[in-house]
């Protein structure tokens, strides 16, 4: 990869819709070279999708949580066990495993506190292998979404 493809992804982490004939202007080469270089990109895995930013408050999700588990055990199955079930709840909106203590870190979103309320009593609670909950709520996002520096 070299600096023409740091441009090209940059460019596109601001602007996903852009035109290849507007994206192969702002980096300054010819509208084949951007096709040929965008579709590489892809095919390599370098660019692994687009998408559309949604403002989670326009459809009334305006609660957000941090809820760090505690699995009981580490092994394999129960990781994979809570991991599956982690994929089927929607509210979870971003998960990641942790080193140490705690094992993840959920990021949860919900209309109000009692939707939270709700979803952790009845879904969160009773997810396989869960040995500890601890919940904390965000205040507020300062950086949201941030570009990768490339």
């Amino acid at each position: 990869m070299d600096d023409t493809d740091c441009n090209i992804l940059a460019e596109l982490q601001r602007d996903g819709r852009i035109s290849l004939t507007d994206l192969a202007e702002r980096v300054g080469i010819s509208l084949s070279s951007c096709q040929r270089r965008v579709r590489s990109l892809e095919q390599e895995g370098i660019i692994s999708g687009y998408r559309a930013y949604i403002d989670p408050a326009r459809f009334g999700l305006n609660f957000s949580a941090i809820v760090f588990v505690t699995l009981r055990e580490g092994d394999r199955q129960s990781v994979y066990t809570f991991e599956e079930e982690v994929k089927d709840i929607p509210q979870i909106i971003q998960a990641q495993r942790l080193f140490g203590d705690p094992d993840y870190m959920l990021h949860v979103i919900a209309q109000d506190l009692p939707a939270f309320q709700k979803l952790y009593d009845e879904k969160l609670s009773g997810l396989s292998g869960v040995q500890r909950l601890t919940s904390t709520l965000v205040m507020k996002t300062v950086v949201k979404d941030r570009a990768l520096p490339v």
